[in-house]
């Protein structure tokens, strides 16, 4: 059996079924997973094609996995970041939706303020335990859509769940069908996909769903979870820690829609983001990600990073407004007492802040030497020197003229005077033995008293000048 690829304009087979697999025995890949020593990164070599989707976005789980790993939101806090999300995902939806919790009275009190605003975006929806009672709450709520958790590794049907791999795919279709009686479409979230058996269970339960789907005429969704962080974007590796061919295989194997598949990642390895935009490339139009990054263990996928992630693929940031992304940092800062480290891409404090003085001395010339975009109009973050023994002549006029706004005329250059008391002071600080940066309170008490002394010689030269005029006359 084959068929007509409108895509590639070529016939291709698509006669090929993958039957459930019946083990005795669960699959824990130990050759891959060898508990006691680092995992393996393993290859066949071979390629699947790139086909990325005409249209891609992102999922948010601030509120659900982000806030698994810290201390509860408030309502208020909810809310507030709702709306810097609606703000972020600008007129076109990019941030297409956000999922919440429903177990407690502050869950759904703040799913019921967020509904208030009447935005179309975020859409909120929600993440529950698989039951008839529950699936009742979200509709009663008034929500279209619910996440399902459906582990599908070995590892936790056969030692979580104590099922075999019939027992759990008979259990989850029971559950998925009860979801789609209730009148709320399911999204499956596939729990540790990098570690189960892909053609052997993966493939069978997906295609399974997509059945019931075409019976029932409802869109079942299916997130791909990487819930240990194990996904790699190699090409040739092999799976399960394939990303591409995840993604591919439930695609063109199990027939599932791409604008139904969601990639749902870790970053235990540092590959959250590498492999998000990995799954956008090869065919999932969906990547759910939480605020900062926030999440279980090692926390998920960086909202914000997939921001510019996606502004770097399509050439355009689609409306999304990214200055937001500033305020979020200061909300989580100054509000939530979040410490972000200072190195954080986009957020942290220094993640645009130079410390050598040769590339002060560039920045001076020209930021975009040394900036990798234009921080103050994209996020509202002028580039910064941070000052020390290294930064040079160059770095503390341009930390001046940063810190005090100067700009045009009004600028300091590497030789005024202003610039080399101050350079002066910096190195008697470090030839006195100090090891620390200089700190902006002390550079700008040092600068502005220094401008007030300037000023004053200043002003006693011109009365001087005067003076010696006057006697002359």
């Amino acid at each position: 059996m084959f068929k007509f690829n409108n895509k590639t304009n070529l016939l291709e087979n698509a006669g090929q079924t993958y039957p459930l697999v019946h083990v005795k025995d669960p699959n824990l890949y130990r050759d891959f997973f060898p508990y006691d020593e680092v995992p393996r990164v393993v290859f066949n070599r071979r390629i699947v094609p790139m086909e990325t989707p005409s249209e891609i976005w992102i999922t948010d789980t601030t509120f659900r996995d982000g806030q698994q790993s810290r201390e509860p939101y408030t309502v208020k806090q909810m809310t507030h970041l709702y709306d810097l999300l609606n703000k972020l995902s600008g007129p076109n939806g990019i941030i297409r939706m956000s999922e919440f919790f429903l177990y407690t009275k502050k869950d759904r009190n703040a799913v019921y303020k967020c509904l208030e605003k009447g935005y179309k975006f975020p859409e909120i929806t929600s993440w529950i335990r698989a039951s008839k009672k529950d699936f009742e709450l979200v509709k009663e709520i008034g929500l279209k859509e619910t996440g399902i958790l459906v582990s599908c590794s070995d590892y936790h049907i056969f030692h979580k769940m104590h099922m075999t791999r019939q027992q759990a795919l008979d259990h989850y279709l029971a559950i998925v069908r009860e979801c789609i009686e209730t009148g709320v479409v399911p999204r499956c979230h596939f729990e540790d996909i990098t570690r189960a058996d892909f053609y052997g269970f993966v493939v069978p339960f997906a295609a399974a769903l997509m059945e019931l789907s075409k019976e029932t005429d409802t869109p079942i969704k299916i997130r791909a979870c990487d819930t240990m962080g194990y996904g790699v974007s190699y090409p040739g590796s092999v799976l399960p820690r394939s990303v591409p061919g995840i993604i591919y295989g439930l695609s063109q194997h199990a027939g599932v829609p791409s604008q139904w598949i969601e990639w749902h990642g870790h970053n235990d390895f540092y590959r959250a983001v590498n492999n998000a935009t990995y799954a956008w490339l090869y065919g999932a139009c969906s990547v759910n990600c939480s605020l900062l990054g926030i999440g279980e263990r090692t926390g998920n996928t960086p909202l914000e990073a997939m921001v510019f992630e996606y502004a770097q693929l399509r050439g355009t940031l689609d409306g999304m407004d990214t200055t937001v992304i500033t305020e979020i940092a200061e909300y989580f800062e100054k509000e939530l007492h979040y410490p972000i480290p200072p190195m954080t891409p986009f957020i942290g404090k220094n993640f645009n802040v130079t410390r050598a003085g040769i590339h002060a001395d560039g920045l001076l010339k020209n930021e975009e030497i040394y900036n990798i975009f234009n921080t103050d109009k994209l996020l509202n973050r002028p580039v910064r020197i941070a000052i020390s023994n290294t930064s040079g002549t160059s770095g503390i006029a341009h930390w001046i003229n940063s810190y005090f706004n100067l700009r045009g005329d009004a600028a300091v250059t590497k030789n005024d005077k202003l610039v080399e008391i101050i350079y002066n002071w910096v190195n008697e600080q470090y030839n006195e033995g100090r090891v620390t940066m200089i700190t902006d309170g002390e550079l700008e008490e040092l600068t502005l008293s220094t401008m007030k002394k300037l000023d004053g010689e200043n002003s006693g030269e011109s009365s001087d000048e005067n003076t010696e005029t006057e006697n002359k006359n």
